[in-house]
């Protein structure tokens, strides 16, 4: 992807302030069904980031994903002030259209401060250097790219899902950055990533199974949780250790890590969403 999609992702990422705790998103120019639920979410923390100080950074969110959203309008962040202590700030955002709330999440902020430190090491995996493209892997599959580059770019270090034939073990590894360099900033790069989580992460939850044919699955992200260990660049490379515990009652659960490239955990991720079979059983 060249520069002018990143310029593009963090457009989308740039929300106006209507009131004080009011804010409207920016939808990008995709043919979509409805808006892909990383963006509400990565938007959704934004909202919350601007009324908090700038020297606290987020540790942790909760999202629940309750309505499909139109791409076709805005959709406004109202941001609920919480709490406002001396270490911790609480901000509770609802995402609404058409008068009803589509998404609703809970961020908490955090100063920094010293404690005690340990993380689960880094699997050992080959470079993002080695792997192939997203232009690569559609043409090794013989298959059109209809969405076209991504503004994420992202590197599977497990199979290819477009090459895969049957059932995986229950573990994906993903390499991913974004396409070309941003400003500094920890909100904006905090927020890339919360995006970014969201794209192949409830696919894990079909490993053990393989995925059926195009149009037999119905899927959707019901909830999502992320927590942030320390900080971080998202226009660097990032490893995305998935794994998926259960998946049971028409919905899949999956976890991931997140890790930079020396090998510090900077993330975890968590996710339930719906698998639904809408073809013959």
């Amino acid at each position: 992807m060249q520069q002018a999609l990143v310029d593009a992702l963090v457009d989308l990422l740039d929300l106006e302030s209507i009131e004080v705790n009011i804010f409207r998103g920016v939808n990008p120019d995709e043919d979509r069904q409805r808006i892909f639920g990383g963006q509400v979410a990565g938007q959704a923390l934004v909202a919350a980031a601007r009324t908090v100080d700038d020297d606290r950074p987020v540790h942790s969110l909760h999202a629940y994903f309750l309505r499909p959203g139109d791409p076709s309008v805005p959709v406004l962040y109202e941001v609920d002030r919480i709490r406002d202590g001396r270490s911790f700030t609480t901000r509770r955002v609802v995402a609404i259209q058409h008068g009803r709330a589509i998404f609703h999440m809970s961020a908490s902020f955090h100063v920094n401060e010293p404690g005690y430190s340990h993380s689960d090491p880094m699997p050992v995996v080959v470079g993002p250097e080695e792997l192939p493209t997203r232009e690569q892997r559609f043409a090794a599959a013989g298959l059109d790219d209809r969405w076209g580059p991504s503004a994420i770019d992202m590197r599977y270090v497990t199979t290819d899902p477009l090459q895969r034939t049957g059932p995986e073990p229950p573990t994906q590894q993903v390499w991913l950055r974004t396409n070309g360099e941003l400003p500094d900033g920890p909100v904006l790069h905090t927020c890339l990533l919360t995006y970014a989580s969201d794209m192949t992460l409830l696919d894990s939850s079909l490993l053990p199974h393989g995925r059926p044919p195009e149009g037999e699955l119905m899927m959707a992200s019901l909830d999502h949780a992320m927590w942030f260990h320390g900080p971080f660049r998202a226009d660097e490379w990032l490893l995305y250790d998935q794994h998926t515990p259960s998946a049971s009652g028409g919905r899949g659960l999956a976890t991931g890590r997140v890790f930079t490239r020396d090998g510090r955990l900077i993330a975890n991720v968590v996710q339930e969403g719906l698998i639904r079979r809408i073809g013959p059983s």
